[in-house]
């Protein structure tokens, strides 16, 4: 796993200077329509859901002119489109999405900007979501919650820097700099995450609903989520108790709900086994009143983690 992400961090470097190349033998650009953005104004970017649009702009800067779909405070997972926003996405020069994560956003994309649209997933390993009777909704071909992983977010950034350079070709430098810069920040909360959680009493990572898949694999801990991927599913009682057995033999202290979610669910096996709660940012959007961005929530997640899974 160490070599894996290694790997993935090392590349997403690489591919910055890959960018940098293609754009300098590029020629001049045009319009969104034929897959490049005119040189004399921002590219269009219209990203699905937050981590998307927070790469977007941290990668594009001044080059990019970049919308999201999912509003603050907005649970991602059943966003419906607006006439507006379906309109956004045909037009956009670039359209940012994780297949199977937002039925709609697939639907709009494959119809409206299939030649302009980016699958963020498509340098990365995909986990498989555990299965559960009471999870209905379609996530395609994995776990979609691929940026809780900070070496995934490096990847991420890469993609998101290839197609701008090409669209951007006058902005190429200044993309490829930004893009590296990403890249290290993402290196660097790697090690901080890898470092704070070395050393955890606690293994199981109880959650809501299973949006940390990604970040339990790169970090040694074991998930269980009482609902599945999909945080509106109502979990059966044969789960809460499966659950519940689970955190009275294992020692779990914590059980952790959401942001945007009702924490009901992870209130009930509190509860029923006497651990405590806390809120675990799944980063799938921001709160309405939040003031902070990508890196200040995950290091919350980080010391919320340190104290819920009783780390030295």
């Amino acid at each position: 796993m160490t070599t894996l992400r290694t790997r993935a961090l090392a590349c997403s470097a690489l591919g910055v200077t890959a960018a940098l190349l293609l754009a300098a033998c590029g020629g001049s650009s045009s319009t969104g329509s034929t897959g490049t953005a005119a040189s004399d104004r921002a590219v269009s970017v219209v990203a699905a859901f937050y981590p998307l649009e927070y790469a977007a702009r941290a990668v594009g800067g001044d080059a990019v002119d970049v919308v999201s779909l999912t509003p603050p405070g907005v649970e991602p997972h059943d966003l419906e489109l607006s006439a507006q926003q379906v309109a956004q996405i045909a037009e956009a020069d670039l359209v940012l999405y994780v297949p199977g994560f937002q039925p709609a956003v697939d639907e709009a994309v494959q119809q409206q900007a299939a030649d302009r649209a980016v699958d963020v997933t498509a340098g990365l390993t995909l986990l498989a979501g555990e299965e559960h009777a009471d999870d209905t909704h379609d996530h395609g071909a994995g776990d979609p919650h691929v940026w809780l992983d900070p070496a995934n977010m490096a990847v991420i950034g890469t993609a998101i820097s290839d197609r701008l350079a090409g669209l951007s070709p006058t902005a190429a430098d200044a993309i490829g700099t930004r893009a590296s810069d990403f890249a290290t920040r993402m290196t660097d909360l790697d090690a901080e995450f890898t470092a704070g959680l070395a050393d955890c009493a606690v293994r199981d990572l109880v959650v809501s609903h299973e949006a940390f898949g990604y970040l339990a694999d790169a970090y040694g801990f074991t998930q269980v989520g009482i609902s599945g991927l999909s945080p509106e599913a109502e979990p059966s009682p044969a789960r809460l108790k499966e659950v519940a057995d689970l955190v009275s033999a294992n020692g779990v202290s914590t059980i952790y709900y959401e942001t945007l979610v009702d924490p009901k669910v992870a209130q009930t096996v509190a509860d029923e086994t006497g651990a405590a709660t806390a809120v675990l940012d799944p980063l799938e959007g921001l709160a309405p009143d939040a003031s902070g961005d990508y890196l200040s929530v995950m290091r919350t997640n980080l010391a919320t983690l340190q104290a819920g899974q009783s780390c030295t």
